[in-house]
């Protein structure tokens, strides 16, 4: 089984490297880019025999892949 999990910052909360990400794009000749946020990408694979239930990935997400003071995450298992 694999598991997709995307870690962002919360919109309320500054984004001090995509804002340097977008700033580095308008010096590149594109001011038309508004906003860029970055975050973080993990893809987890999990021996089927062991699978987890989908309340322990979210304890997984919420307390170790994130830190849900400033973050949010997406989850999506694939069988």
């Amino acid at each position: 089984m694999k598991v997709k999990v995307i870690v962002m910052p919360k919109q309320s909360v500054l984004d001090p490297q995509g804002v340097a990400v977008r700033d580095a794009i308008h010096h590149h000749g594109m001011p038309e880019i508004k906003s860029v946020r970055i975050g973080k990408f993990m893809e987890i694979e999990i021996d089927d025999s062991q699978a987890l239930a989908e309340e322990k990935l979210h304890e997984i997400c919420r307390d170790l892949l994130s830190n849900p003071v400033i973050e949010d995450y997406q989850l999506e298992i694939k069988n």
